[in-house]
């Protein structure tokens, strides 16, 4: 497969200078339209079906499918399978950020707002596919490129992409291009987002016989919450990704400085580990609550759950795992390394739908900073074993 650079580079460089920042996140963000137009456009232009997906107003993701030569997917066509690529377009906001929109080019590197995270994989996506095509050697199964909105916050644009092949071509395999050095991603942590409140009593700041302050209800709380922060730390660590973790992140109590406080809402964020649950987790802290409620009947808490994302793990003998595997080999030219990660990403959601899933994606650096560049080498590395891996699997 031989990549056309030319194209890659200039299809990123389009790619950087489209805002697509996330309404969600941003006041002024425009959301994805521009840029699923183009990727649209790019992707007709290349002999791909496109498709567009748009739940909600101005959230567009996009599907281009690029047919293999099998005439029907019965068990007579034999073993061909379908591989998703998959890459979120959406970015976070840019302030403070001197050249967002530049596309830039310095020692070897490309700037600007999602550069890295992850413009710079869906172009080598679509140069991966590209190289299929001018090759003219195309595959079996069908390759489908699935550039996706919202990402950065509720995913919307993979859970479209979800509801709409479970009705439609079946998806065997995706490779999720997340940024990893072009190494292999076997897992990464979920988490949870949970409020605990305490419940106290307004009275007066002269008639402490009358309140009950939720405020120092909480502090009782925390002390607990820190115990059992460092009592995670120190549980068997995930292979890949270590321990589980939990931290404090936001806090508000009580309405005035003469006034005890009625309510303290904390909430926590809990970072997951495959094996873990929400009732489990969920469980360990309502065991908190129910401690202190027993050594004091004035204290009251509830503990709600509002926010989840799963964990993600794959064997690393799954069959798009040793494709990706052996298209990593002959284009690095080394063996492989493989790791775990601790952001969350889309590939927990295509995982739980019964998608083999695995992540691999370029180098470089400065996702949601100041300052984001990606490594045009390590881009061009991963659509080379991107079209070897779909060539493979697909096979």
């Amino acid at each position: 497969m031989k990549i056309d650079r030319d194209y890659l580079f200039s299809t990123l460089a389009d790619l950087i200078r489209i805002n697509s920042i996330n309404p969600t996140l941003a006041a002024t963000g425009p959301g994805e339209a521009e840029i699923a137009d183009y990727v649209a456009t790019a992707l007709g232009s290349l002999g791909l079906e496109v498709r567009k997906l748009e739940s909600q107003p101005g959230r567009v993701s996009v599907l281009g499918i690029l047919r293999g030569t099998r005439t029907s997917n019965t068990p007579e066509s034999g073993d061909a399978k379908n591989l998703m690529l998959n890459a979120h377009y959406d970015t976070v906001g840019i302030e403070g950020m001197p050249e967002p929109f530049s596309a830039a080019i310095r020692d070897g590197k490309m700037f600007g707002r999602g550069s890295y995270d992850m413009k710079g994989s869906l172009a080598a996506q679509m140069a991966a596919v590209k190289a299929i095509v001018d090759s003219g050697d195309r595959p079996r199964g069908d390759v489908i490129i699935a550039a996706v909105a919202d990402e950065e916050y509720g995913s919307i644009g993979t859970f479209d992409v979800i509801r709409h092949f479970k009705d439609n071509t079946q998806i065997n395999a995706a490779i999720v291009t997340e940024p990893t050095a072009a190494r292999i991603c076997l897992a990464h942590k979920g988490y949870l987002w949970i409020e605990i409140e305490t419940i106290g009593r307004a009275a007066h700041g002269s008639k402490f016989e009358s309140g009950i302050d939720a405020n120092m209800m909480m502090g009782r709380f925390l002390s607990e919450l820190d115990q059992l922060e460092r009592d995670l730390r120190a549980r068997p660590p995930h292979p890949l990704l270590g321990p589980p973790s939990l931290h404090a992140a936001m806090i508000h109590g009580g309405e005035g400085l003469s006034t005890y406080a009625a309510s303290c809402k904390l909430q926590i964020e809990r970072r997951t580990i495959p094996g873990e649950t929400e009732s489990q987790v969920v469980r360990e802290l309502q065991a908190i609550v129910d401690r202190l409620a027993a050594a004091d009947s004035t204290f009251r808490a509830t503990v709600r759950s509002y926010f989840v994302r799963d964990p993600f793990e794959i064997p690393r003998d799954a069959r798009v795992v040793r494709a990706v595997e052996r298209a990593s080999a002959r284009v690095l030219a080394r063996a492989p390394e493989y790791i775990g990660d601790t952001p969350w990403m889309d590939a927990a959601l295509l995982q739980a739908a019964g998608i083999e899933t695995v992540v691999i994606g370029p180098a470089g650096g400065g996702a949601h900073a100041a300052v984001e560049w990606v490594e045009l080498e390590s881009v061009a590395q991963i659509a080379a074993i991107l079209a070897e891996t779909a060539m493979d699997f697909c096979a």
